[in-house]
């Protein structure tokens, strides 16, 4: 009887015995194969919140993409980087473009992977390979002296990259949604491209619609009757077309007494040589008359009287030899029309200088 009592309580025990091994076993395989801890990263992730970090001090940013082979192979190099930055007296991070497409607008990358130098808020674009040597000497060496910093409108602070970084994320943000719609929905990418194109045409209608509201509401007012706008123009319009006839008039008129004051002008200088040819002529006639009346004197002067003639008549020829000399003789005449006619010439020729 004791001994059948004992045989299954040894059995219970063997059993329990043989549990526990067998969980220390597994317990041990467990620890075996548990997976180290991993090693803390030295690379700060950067986002939109937080990437004005790199305005201060001196950074070195890596921009890369999950499914970029050539970001893939420098981790490791870029990694190794950072745990040195603490010597190299610089901060190290990097900017994942699939999440943050504002960040990769902001500094329009264009390329993958991208590498950027910043000092004090001054940004260098870094075209070398990637390596860890080659990023020691850079800044070592001081080697980002020699690159042209991105200033102006092409510095990631700038207003107009301010506004690339907004256009990227929205860009980022219709392609998680067309994502959702093709991958989680299972809608075909057709579909996706009409919904899109609805949806960008009832936004500008919208945008249209608040545009020309504003535009009426603060610029144009609207007419409170359709019939005062055709009335109104034509109005304007007969204002404008007399106000030219008025002009036109006054040029005219003005062009007329301009006209009437060079013909006066031109009138009394002929009226002026007129009178002086008038005086002119009326010497002349003067002189002519003074020298006829004194030729006319000087024959009678030289006639004999009555009694005189008819003695002379019948002296006969002698006696009309002998009263000869008392007759008019032709050289007197014609000394007087020399005398006249170089008066004449004298007067012709003061016309003309007067």
């Amino acid at each position: 009887m004791a001994g059948g009592r004992c045989g299954p309580r040894l059995t219970a025990l063997l059993a329990a015995w043989v549990a526990a091994l067998a969980a220390a076993a597994a317990d041990e395989a467990d620890l075996e194969h548990a997976p180290l801890p991993a090693e803390q990263s030295m690379v700060l992730p950067m986002t939109a919140s937080n990437w004005t970090l790199v305005m201060e001090g001196e950074w070195m940013l890596k921009f890369y993409a999950p499914w970029c082979p050539s970001c893939q192979q420098t981790d490791s190099e870029w990694e190794a980087f950072a745990k040195n930055g603490e010597l190299l007296h610089i901060s190290v991070g990097k900017v994942d473009v699939i999440q943050e497409p504002g960040l990769s607008g902001r500094f329009f990358v264009t390329t993958l992977p991208a590498f950027f130098h910043a000092k004090d808020g001054i940004f260098r674009r870094y075209r070398g390979p990637g390596v860890y040597e080659d990023l020691q000497n850079y800044i070592l060496e001081k080697k980002w002296q020699s690159v042209e910093p991105l200033t102006g409108w092409k510095s990631p602070a700038s207003l107009t990259m301010s506004g690339m970084a907004g256009l990227f994320s929205i860009s980022g943000k219709i392609w998680h949604l067309h994502n959702y719609f093709t991958v989680t929905l299972g809608i075909p990418a057709w579909c996706s491209y009409v919904i899109f194109i609805i949806a960008t045409l009832i936004f500008g209608l919208l945008m249209g619609l608040v545009l020309v509201v504003i535009s009426e509401c603060f610029y144009m007012p609207f007419p409170r009757h359709s019939s005062d706008g055709p009335e109104r123009s034509r109005e304007s319009d007969e204002a404008h077309g007399a106000q030219r006839l008025q002009d036109a008039e006054d040029e005219k008129d003005d062009s007329n007494e301009e006209e009437n004051k060079d013909s006066l002008g031109d009138d009394e200088e002929d009226k002026e040589d007129l009178g002086d040819e008038d005086e002119v002529e009326e010497e002349e006639e003067e002189e002519e008359d003074t020298l006829a009346a004194g030729v006319d004197g000087e024959r009678s002067d030289t006639q004999p009287q009555g009694p005189l003639r008819e003695a002379q008549e019948e002296g006969g020829p002698e006696e009309t030899a002998e009263g000869a000399p008392g007759q008019p003789r032709p050289a007197d005449s014609g000394v007087a029309q020399d005398t006249l006619r170089q008066r004449r010439s004298q007067q012709a020729d003061k016309g003309p200088e007067a």
